[in-house]
């Protein structure tokens, strides 16, 4: 049982002085990233391929205990019917192995459009995944909550040992404290719930992982009671030998690493974990005052 905390991008110069150290240049950002959490939420290959050489950079900046857990690309999730495009999925995870070890689970995220009618395609589609490679599989078309859909994709997924993905975006739909927020904070909170989708969120197990994406309010007391409850249920989840992922978003992106510090010490409180690779005295440089 693993505990991998992260975010969804580590290029964020509003890092810089707070979770980054003060004069840390674009070039380091990885390397300073992997310094102090154990797994990034690769979005980025939703729209590119990454070259060979980018991935022999990322293998090379990273320690052997980080995990990269890519974003299938949106021309195979959003472009046609899946089954159309099989062959460039296996084409896709052919390129990720060069991540080696450090390859994690890839998550699969379909579009609000896609209803349990399209259930044959994505069954079909599932089984020509390779099978050594771990995913997980977001579904935002409500329909997919619903009896009986919700039952036919736990089965689905637990037949393919594969993760239902869970995201949580409850902090930023509540308006308790956004009168704090001023300036650009506020307006990419405001843009986040126009973008994040509200499902419901009914944590599933269907493999020997879990998949949870966190979206975080910029002011972190909001947060807590939130992060209370996932910290209690990943610990539940770890104590029955499951890995877990989570994933810590934020609208500014400015409090997502501290979210991750945050669950982290609520997992280490109940189960027997390592310490994070930041160091506490890393941790203690963010300051909630210099965000606003």
């Amino acid at each position: 049982m693993n505990l991998y905390l992260g975010c969804p991008i580590w290029s964020f110069k509003g890092w810089v002085g707070n979770f980054y150290p003060e004069g840390t240049r674009p070039a380091d950002y990885l390397r300073e990233y992997a310094k102090r959490v154990t797994t990034i939420e690769g979005n980025t290959t939703f729209y590119a391929v990454p070259a060979q050489k980018t991935l022999e950079q990322w293998v090379a900046e990273t320690p052997e205990t980080f995990r990269f857990c890519p974003k299938v690309p949106k021309a195979i999730s959003h472009q046609g019917k899946l089954t159309d495009n099989i062959d460039s999925a296996r084409g896709f995870v052919d390129v990720m192995r060069r991540l080696g070890s450090r390859l994690g689970p890839m998550f699969l995220q379909l579009p609000p459009r896609f209803s349990p009618r399209l259930f044959s395609d994505l069954q079909a589609f599932l089984s020509a995944w390779a099978g050594d490679v771990r995913l997980a599989v977001e579904v935002r078309h409500l329909d997919w909550f619903d009896p009986p859909h919700d039952e036919a994709l736990d089965r689905l997924l637990e037949e393919h040992s594969m993760a239902r993905v869970t995201i949580d975006t409850r902090p930023i739909r509540s308006l308790h404290g956004d009168a704090i927020l001023a300036g650009s904070a506020y307006e990419s909170l405001l843009e986040a719930r126009e973008r994040k989708p509200d499902v419901p969120v009914v944590p599933k197990r269907t493999s020997d992982f879990v998949f949870v994406r966190y979206i975080g309010h910029p002011d972190m007391e909001i947060n807590r009671p939130f992060l209370e409850e996932w910290g209690g249920y990943f610990s539940a989840q770890m104590k029955s030998g499951a890995d877990v992922y989570a994933f810590c978003h934020s609208p500014d992106n400015l409090v997502a690493p501290y979210l991750c510090r945050e669950l982290h010490r609520r997992v280490m409180k109940e189960v027997r974990i390592p310490p994070l690779p930041w160091d506490d005295a890393d941790a203690g440089t963010f300051k909630q005052d210099r965000l606003f």
